[in-house]
């Protein structure tokens, strides 16, 4: 029996330091997720092996989606719980404000729920353009809560606010150019109705992360001092300075250092208090995104990681904005954050099942070569009886010798296609027997550091890298990845995830590690003769990715399904099928209906040349048809 145990798994796989005790392993070796039931309260831990086994009963394919409701709600619940904890305890005299960021997560049914759950929190929404504004008025009618309006403004996203506010929203329309503010008092003379505005200001502080070119005199949103200055004065003129209540900033998204996010706090907290000093009501300050997520693990300043904790942004915030106040004896303002990547990351987790392995591991000798063959491959089959943990740089360099010399002779004519690939047998049994050794070694050579992660494995997931896990390709940004069962066993397999994309890019080859990062992911053994599944799950999807994916290879939009606990059982609360073949040709301007037109009259074609029956046409457009309508991935 093995001597592997869930705690070995949770340790190697990061479990702990990034699932935030959301996730977990249970005895029998499987992820569990820890929802609450919806009727009685109480949390119980869900294995994500049983899920899978329901919706594949139910006809579901991989890759899946799946969402979590509960996380969502707790999420929000401990955000406002933070700032509220952190009022209390400084005697801060504001409130706390929450909006979320739709860009972060537009899905309908995160919109939904957010405004459900965060109703008791009077949690608002944020919206950066006319389509987004148009699902905030749908969805979010509580006069508490605050929309804050970002992005460019043309006449009918300001209209449309303006229309809101006299409908008792409490909307806000923030300048984010100076070229804004005359177009909003036309409107707002026009329609009669007095718009809240607010100011995004552009700050001098500079982030830390993939995203901190956000913040600094060079950002690109956003007002300057002098910007600044010349609003206030156009709005004493026109008369409305009464109606700016708001300062914003955005310093970044995933800001891992909270002594950066201090320092803006700081420095528009001094400009928050000087408009006040030039008449302005304000009242709201709004200190944008930027609570990180730990995706690795790792407790640090890294991109991927956050050396703070949601504890301790709270404090930073709030003190600092009292600190500032209190200093200028300026009345304390609501706070506001736009945290989007904290409210939705742990609701969505990625599940994809594996289709297929190369591997480099010979670990049986290959059949020895012919006395009268080159050689070269005598020479090269000789050094597979001296491996030792004595010979091990020389077998490598031995080995490495004489198979590039058989590639060479290969390339010349010498040596037949039969026997290079019996060289290249031979010299990666010699690369296992070796790494086998190494393994063994307390000190490893430095030419034979690499040696390990040559012989890493490649798995193919059945997953599009482009579509589901986009921020992986283009900004390197780490997601925990895991098997989903088999935690009783040893992952013995160093491998690299290859996607079913025609795209050398369409992979993962960096993952999470105790201190840093790694190239390749330990699993489990997988043969596809077996026949039996092997899931992974790719955590922490629930920002950006479903909305940043494209459609490369016109791999489309998985499958969604959300799931939560009622009276005791697993509920299925929201499916959503995943693209089909027509879906995806037709966003990119393919009929399928012409497609099917075309493909038709080829096939009558056919049958009038003999080449196939009247029968065999019936069946391949029945075919044809079938594929149409099936889902973009592999099927079984």
């Amino acid at each position: 029996m093995s001597s592997w145990i869930p705690e070995n798994s949770r340790d190697l796989y990061g479990l702990d330091r990034w699932g935030n005790g959301y996730f977990d392993i249970n005895n029998s070796g499987e992820v569990t997720v820890s929802l609450r039931d919806q009727e009685t309260g109480k949390e119980a831990p869900i294995s994500l092996p049983e899920i899978l086994k329901g919706m594949t009963e139910r006809g579901f394919a991989m890759p899946l989606n799946l969402r979590f409701r509960d996380l969502l709600d707790r999420r929000i619940e401990h955000l406002n719980a933070a700032f509220n904890d952190a009022i209390t305890q400084a005697k801060y005299k504001g409130t706390y404000r929450g909006v979320y960021p739709i860009k972060v997560n537009q899905q309908q049914q995160v919109v939904e729920e957010i405004c459900e759950f965060g109703k008791r929190f009077n949690y608002g929404l944020e919206c950066g353009s006319k389509p987004e504004l148009l699902a905030a008025l749908a969805y979010q009618h509580n006069p508490e809560a605050l929309l804050i309006c970002n992005g460019y403004k043309d006449n009918e996203f300001i209209d449309l606010a303006l229309r809101a506010t006299r409908m008792g929203l409490r909307v806000i329309l923030v300048l984010e150019m100076p070229s804004e503010l005359p177009a909003i008092i036309a409107r707002s003379q026009a329609l009669g109705i007095r718009p809240e505005l607010g100011i995004r200001f552009r700050l001098s502080t500079k982030s830390e992360g993939h995203w901190a070119h956000s913040g600094g005199d060079r950002s690109v949103f956003g007002l300057n001092t002098g910007q600044v200055i010349d609003t206030i004065d156009w709005l004493k003129e026109a008369d409305l300075l009464d109606c700016l209540r708001l300062l914003h900033f955005h310093q970044g998204s995933q800001l891992p250092n909270i002594r950066s996010i201090r320092e803006a706090v700081s420095e528009a907290t001094q400009v928050y208090v000087s408009l006040v000093a030039e008449g302005a009501p304000m009242g709201l300050l709004d200190l944008g995104g930027g609570l990180a997520i730990d995706y690795d693990g790792s407790s640090s300043s890294n991109s991927s990681s956050a050396n703070y904790s949601l504890d301790e942004y709270a404090v930073n915030l709030v003190e600092t904005v009292q600190e500032i106040c209190d200093l200028n004896e300026v009345e304390h303002p609501d706070i506001v954050t736009e945290s989007g990547r904290a409210v939705v990351a742990y609701y969505s987790v990625l599940v994809f099942n594996i289709l297929d392995v190369t591997s480099f591991h010979v670990p049986e000798a290959p059949a020895l070569p012919d006395a009268d063959c080159h050689p070269m491959l005598l020479n090269l089959a000789e050094v597979v009886a001296r491996v030792s943990s004595k010979t091990l740089n020389e077998c490598f360099n031995d080995a490495l010798y004489y198979r590039d010399q058989i590639r060479a002779l290969f390339k010349l004519g010498s040596i037949s296609l039969r026997e290079r690939a019996l060289g290249e047998k031979t010299y990666w049994h010699i690369m296992t027997r070796l790494v086998t050794t190494l393994r063994q070694q307390d000190h490893v050579p430095e030419d034979l550091a690499q040696l390990d992660e040559n012989l890493t494995d490649f798995y193919y997931a059945n997953l599009s890298v482009f579509q589901s896990l986009p921020d992986a390709w283009a900004i390197d940004q780490l997601f925990p990845i895991m098997p989903l069962h088999r935690h009783r066993e040893e992952p013995t397999r160093p491998a690299i995830l290859a996607d079913i994309t025609c795209d050398c890019d369409g992979k993962i080859d960096r993952f999470i590690d105790r201190d840093s990062t790694r190239n390749q992911l330990p699993l489990h053994p997988f043969d596809p003769a077996d026949k039996k599944p092997y899931y992974l799950g790719a955590f922490l999807t629930g920002a950006y990715q479903e909305t940043l994916g494209d459609l490369h290879n016109l791999l489309g939009d998985p499958n969604v399904v959300s799931v939560a606990i009622e009276n005791g059982e697993i509920a299925l609360t929201h499916e959503v099928e995943g693209d089909s073949v027509a879906d995806v040709l037709s966003y990119v301007e393919y009929n399928p209906k012409d497609l099917e037109t075309r493909f038709r009259r080829f096939a009558e074609g056919a049958v009038k040349k003999g080449l196939i029956t009247a029968v065999q046409r019936k069946e391949t457009m029945q075919a044809f048809r079938a594929t149409l309508n099936g889902y973009t991935y592999y099927e079984d």
